[in-house]
């Protein structure tokens, strides 16, 4: 596939555009989530690293929405957030979290950026995994685990080596599917929801990380529902 700048993205009409034709399910969890991100940081005395976080996660959150609605806005969206959340993550130590977010930048952000015609029409080529696929994914997961969880012990020191490889590992995974367009992207996605919201719930009770991400892995995962329930999104309707 060609490598080519998608320079609309230095177009104002092109930001209004891949915010239009939206579910309006999508809609009202946007308007609910940013209202929630927002609320919980200010909630709380204001800092530099709450103040990223805060960005981080308005920038991940309207990322994933415009996935599940199938537009190329994700890819702008996921690279700066990616970019803010690797901060956040190694100031809370998590480690396999800063490499799933350099997996997004490379395997959900870049493609979109500078491959139009991998975004061209997405929608229409989703497809599902087959047994093969699934024996080949599973062995994916359990390889990418075994190693996220040597380098949070033996590279780095990670006060949660199992719980953060385990979490990565899952997005990485689904990461790759998004890439690739399987819709069984949104299983990994649902379970990491689950694993993210106790890794950044347990960060935060260690006091190494602020409420806000787990709030927002919470707006995530109910983002991943609309993904299966919502049959104005392409995914699984």
């Amino acid at each position: 596939m060609k490598i080519q700048p998608n320079t609309d993205v230095f177009k104002p009409a092109w930001y209004v555009h891949q915010m239009r034709g939206w579910s309006f399910k999508t809609y009202i969890l946007l308007m609910f989530g940013i209202g929630v991100i927002v609320g919980t940081t200010i909630s709380a005395p204001i800092t530099l690293m709450t103040f990223v976080t805060m960005l981080a996660a308005v920038l991940g959150f309207t990322c994933t929405l415009a996935i599940t609605n199938a537009k190329p806005l994700n890819g702008v969206l996921g690279l700066l957030s990616a970019l803010i959340y690797i901060v956040v993550a190694i100031n809370a130590r998590n480690y396999a979290d800063v490499v799933l977010q350099t997996s997004y930048i490379f395997l959900l952000d870049l493609p979109v950026l500078l491959m139009p015609a991998w975004s061209k029409d997405a929608e229409s080529h989703i497809h599902g995994l087959t047994a093969p696929k699934w024996l080949l994914t599973m062995a994916f997961f359990i390889v990418v685990t075994g190693l996220l969880y040597l380098m949070d012990t033996k590279v780095f020191i990670s006060p949660r080596p199992w719980i953060d490889a385990i979490s990565g590992s899952i997005g990485i995974t689904g990461s790759l599917l998004c890439t690739l367009r399987f819709r069984e992207q949104y299983y990994f996605w649902t379970i990491q929801g689950v694993m993210s919201i106790i890794l950044w719930g347990i960060t935060a009770m260690q006091g190494d990380a602020n409420l806000t991400l787990f709030f927002t892995y919470i707006l995530y995962l109910s983002n991943d529902l609309l993904a299966f329930t919502d049959k104005h999104t392409h995914w699984f309707h």
